[in-house]
């Protein structure tokens, strides 16, 4: 019954890491759209780059602990994180702003998918 209790807890805490995590990249995302750029790193700009690292090391801390969570409880990965990485750098010519890119992901948080 303890081991129960414990992946119960366990669980429970793997839930609110990742309600944490989401409330964090809402947050982040929302000072970009509000036309503050860096948290995608387009421009590769040294000052954006050390603006956001502190955002940037909490996700990928956070998405860490969650990733140990999920992996003693049997579960699938942790993948908004992951994707979240994957949509940093330098875009293409053609891509949208860090704004409109921000909106997007909020669009997409906000809507469950």
């Amino acid at each position: 019954m303890a081991r129960a209790d414990r992946l119960e807890r366990l669980d429970k805490r793997r839930s609110e890491m990742e309600a944490d995590y989401t409330a964090a990249l809402i947050a982040a995302l929302e000072v970009t759209a509000a036309g503050k750029w860096g948290l995608f790193d387009h421009n590769a700009d040294k000052i954006m780059r050390a603006a956001t690292a502190p955002v940037i090391d909490s996700l990928t801390e956070l998405a860490d602990e969650i990733a140990e969570a999920r992996e003693q409880l049997f579960m699938e990965p942790f993948t908004l994180h992951d994707e979240f990485m994957a949509s940093r750098g330098k875009p293409p010519t053609n891509a949208v702003g860090e704004p409109k890119q921000a909106r997007a992901w909020l669009e997409r948080l906000k809507s469950g998918n």
